[in-house]
């Protein structure tokens, strides 16, 4: 069990730090929103929510909400042009102190590459620091499934990103932040988790993170201390 203030030290003396999107970075969750530009988000978000308290495998759900959405190339350039993602407050701020301080920041999701880049972009982060599943589309532009090799696409598939990143970089501080159970399955290999529960509350990850913020202020305030 590690101490609270020995937890603080981590994350200021983290050389990278690694952040969920949907419910994170961003207020919504991505497939829910494609799932109301296809007409199927009562169903899709029901199955979200199970699938981020941890009762189904991830693929396994990531394989259901997608055979209902049935996402065309066209609908998901369409989500991203006309309701794109909303920021969460403090995530710009908090980025921006991160890359000053020449710490690596990742985007780590289960959603999709094309919208994850785009909130990329607006956090000046690269594509390359960004792991996400990769939707697959047919030459007229229709669904035809996502791609599977992708480690985001499995349970256990953010952990499997950290240790990559580990080997690759080696990095000796890796700070995981998320607000659903896969981002606290990501430590180990992370060094520390931090629950984020600024946008929804996963009661799971409240109980079980040893440290749990609601506003990205708190982690802003740390490195300015």
């Amino acid at each position: 069990m590690v101490s609270h203030s020995e937890l603080r030290k981590l994350f200021c003396s983290a050389d990278a730090v690694c952040f969920d999107v949907d419910s994170t970075v961003i207020r919504e969750e991505g497939i829910d929103e494609l799932a109301k530009i296809c007409g199927v988000e009562d169903k899709v978000s029901e199955m979200t929510r199970r699938a981020m308290g941890g009762a189904v495998p991830f693929k396994d759900a990531l394989t259901e909400r997608l055979a209902l959405i049935q996402p065309s190339r066209e609908q998901v350039q369409r989500l991203i042009a006309e309701q794109p993602p909303h920021l969460t407050p403090g995530i710009r701020e908090l980025v921006s102190r991160l890359q000053e301080r020449n710490v690596q920041v990742f985007l780590i999701s289960g959603g999709f590459r094309s919208i994850v880049e785009h909130v990329a972009s607006k956090l000046n982060i690269p594509a390359t620091n960004v792991f996400a599943n990769r939707l697959k589309f047919y030459f007229n532009g229709e669904y035809a499934g996502f791609d599977e090799t992708q480690p985001t696409a499995e349970s256990g598939g953010k952990g499997k990103v950290i240790k990559l990143l580990k080997e690759k970089f080696h990095f000796k501080k890796i700070i995981m932040v998320g607000d659903g159970a896969t981002d606290m399955e990501a430590c180990p290999p992370a060094d520390a988790f931090i629950g984020f529960g600024g946008n929804v509350i996963r009661q799971h990850v409240k109980e079980n993170a040893e440290w749990y913020i609601t506003d990205f202020a708190e982690l802003l305030g740390e490195l300015e201390e």
